[in-house]
């Protein structure tokens, strides 16, 4: 349990907390969510005793091991997988006692440490930080180069493994998503999904808190505040409360004005395609969304260039990729045919590396085509947004001075308006930024996107570092802009409020993609078995013929084919399992949003409803647990008869 009591705390001239309580329980999995600078990083330096609280104290049970991402990357040398293998501590001073047991021909104390490896599940170790690194993007080819082989955002992503390889009770995760694609956070969604321990969040997406999260943890107004369910049954609750209070009356009648508009403008083509559909459920729920938010200090549109071209841009045959130094190609994508209409609003799909942001450079003509034709619009005017923009900020000047530079004739008073739709208000305006954290400058730089006037906008993540608040006034801006949009993001709940259709970036290849989100995790996780099936089919034929001899090996080949026949089963069995899984625990989200309701709890006549709801809950979870276990043994007997495949092959 932890549990914090009457804590005040100050940092530097800003205080975080007063007076506050918390407490959760073993299991919980929090979401911790509020604005940029208000605490949330700095409760987890209580939790992990990095400093103590100015007034009142915080408990937590004895012997909790923690995990937690470190800010610094060391080891620079060692390859990717022993560096995530030496999260592990006791494993790795188990290793070492062994090695010098082994030296010493100590054989009773080879035997106790070889026990003790058993213990730790040591022997498994190498193949479970493999899994990880390939889960969070990682090819099998990666997994034995040095850490100083990949850049900053790369290093994230094994440090983020090296954590949850940690042995842990408890869980500390500080914005995992930040440097993930879409395939990588939904994997790493499924992951935290059947981590045992406890579980606490910062994250700014809400799909991947409703996914995971069966708690959030509100700051708000230098109080903790705990909601049961999910983000989404936050956020009802929390408007619930809003609504209460006359003063927040105007704004969210404003803001339902404002979804209105929104809904009205795209409810008839709600009909084209089934993303179109899952687009207006999202609409359906914006209203609560809009009263949660209504307290929000970001308010602002994305206007369009005055003039536009039909088509705005068009790449004809063409051959996307980079060309080195000594003029070798390489392409990423080929027979490329794209011809972009004002009002398309587009969502880029594809695996990790597939070409997704090539495909954005080149449509900015940042990067020069291999072959082809790149044909762009007498009128087009694009706006571009990378990571690499924050890297392009002059860090001493200040967001007043960026605007005016790109319009000198602009009044004082205009620029300052206009900035402070984007959190720049007053004196902060006028603030260096060199001193602005991640988030500050990505608000900056999507401002001076926004400040061109567009009519063909290109964003490559655009919600890395940006908060809660500020995601859900992109997300309404990027609905009311009536230009042309082409979005690469691992953030959904964007991607299904502001884009109409996807295009799936795979295969060397650009095509439509006839379904929505979950019709591409579908694709992603058939796309994934089968090659791993294929690596699995290739690793066996090679061993069969370089062991068999000439004469023997069709005859080995046949054997190994009834050996992955008889498979079968044991995947079927693994299959069954997941889905039963699955389908529990949709039913215990539900079960759970239910108890999110406060007069389930309140309401006398709904006493034997909440019995029956608990009941319920605590049915589904015993039930969970066992198809948990079921679904365990049922993976292990199938990597043991694979194993056995493999070494009869």
């Amino acid at each position: 349990m932890i549990a914090l009591r009457q804590v005040s705390l100050q940092r530097g001239t800003e205080r975080l907390l007063e007076e506050t309580d918390l407490t959760l329980h073993a299991g919980h999995k929090a979401g911790i969510v509020g604005a940029n600078g208000a605490g949330k990083s700095s409760l987890f330096g209580l939790l992990l005793g990095t400093f103590a609280p100015d007034q009142g104290a915080v408990e937590m049970s004895g012997g909790q091991r923690i995990a937690h991402m470190a800010q610094e990357i060391d080891s620079l040398d060692r390859p990717i997988v022993e560096y995530v293998l030496d999260g592990d501590l006791e494993l790795r001073q188990t290793q070492a006692a062994l090695a010098t047991a082994q030296t010493s021909n100590d054989a009773h104390r080879e035997a106790e440490l070889h026990g003790a490896i058993e213990a730790l599940d040591g022997y498994s170790a190498p193949a479970r930080a493999a899994q990880l690194l390939v889960g969070l993007g990682f090819a099998q080819t990666d997994l034995e180069r040095p850490l100083s082989d990949f850049s900053g955002g790369w290093r994230m992503r094994v440090n983020l493994a090296r954590t949850l390889f940690m042995p842990s009770d408890l869980l500390l995760l500080d914005e995992p998503t930040n440097h993930l694609d879409l395939d990588a956070l939904l994997w790493l969604e499924q992951w935290l999904v059947r981590y045992p321990g406890t579980l606490l969040l910062i994250s700014h997406d809400r799909d991947f808190l409703d996914a995971v999260c069966d708690h959030i943890v509100h700051f708000d107004r230098r109080k903790l505040v705990i909601y049961r369910g999910n983000y989404s049954t936050f956020e009802r609750t929390r408007a619930e409360k809003l609504a209460l209070q006359q003063a927040e009356a105007a704004k969210q009648q404003a803001r339902r004005e404002e979804i209105e508009r929104f809904v009205a403008r795209f409810r008839y083509q709600a009909n084209k395609a089934r993303q179109a559909q899952s687009r207006l459920k999202t609409l359906e729920r914006m209203g609560d969304i809009a009263v949660a938010h209504a307290d929000s200090p970001f308010h602002f549109t994305l206007p369009s260039a005055d003039k536009t071209s039909h088509p705005l841009l068009v790449l004809d045959e063409a051959r996307l990729g980079y060309r080195d130094e000594a003029g070798e190609e390489t392409a990423q994508l080929d027979k490329v045919k794209v011809t972009l209409l004002p009002g398309q609003r587009i969502g880029l799909l594809g695996p990790n590396g597939a070409g997704k942001s090539t495909l954005i450079k080149s449509l900015t003509g940042e990067l020069p085509l291999l072959a082809g034709k790149r044909v762009p619009g007498e009128h087009l005017a694009i706006g571009y947004f990378a990571q690499h923009q924050l890297e392009s900020l002059d860090l001493a000047s200040t967001p007043f001075m960026h605007v005016q530079r790109l319009s000198p004739r602009a009044s004082d008073q205009e620029i300052r308006n206009f900035l402070g739709g984007f959190g720049f208000q007053g004196d902060d305006a006028f603030g260096e930024v060199g001193r602005f954290s991640g988030g500050e400058k990505a608000r900056l730089a999507l401002s001076l996107v926004a400040w061109k006037k567009p009519n063909l906008l290109l964003l490559d993540e655009p919600t890395n570092h940006l908060d809660l608040e500020m995601r859900e006034a992109l997300t309404e801006a990027l609905a009311s802009f009536e230009g042309t949009v082409i979005i690469v993001s691992h953030d959904r709940h964007l991607l299904r409020a502001t884009v109409d259709e996807f295009w799936r970036v795979a295969d060397h290849r650009v095509a439509p993609f006839d379904g929505d989100l979950e019709d591409y995790r579908a694709w992603l996780k058939a796309r994934l078995e089968g090659e791993r099936r294929d690596a699995r089919a290739d690793k066996a034929e090679r061993q069969e013929e370089s062991t068999a001899p000439k004469e023997d090996r069709k005859a080995a080949r046949r054997a190994a084919a009834e050996l992955r026949e008889s498979l079968r089963p044991l995947k079927r069995k693994r299959d069954q399992a997941e889905k039963a899984m699955e389908k529990v625990q949709s039913e215990l989200t539900e079960v759970e949003d239910a108890l999110g309701d406060p007069e389930l709890y309140t309401d006398p006549a709904r006493k034997e409803e909440l019995t029956a709801t608990l009941s319920r809950q605590g049915e589904l979870k015993s039930r969970l647990d066992d198809l948990e276990a079921a679904w365990l043994d049922a993976e292990e007997a199938l990597e043991s008869a694979e194993r056995q495949a493999a070494s009869a092959g």
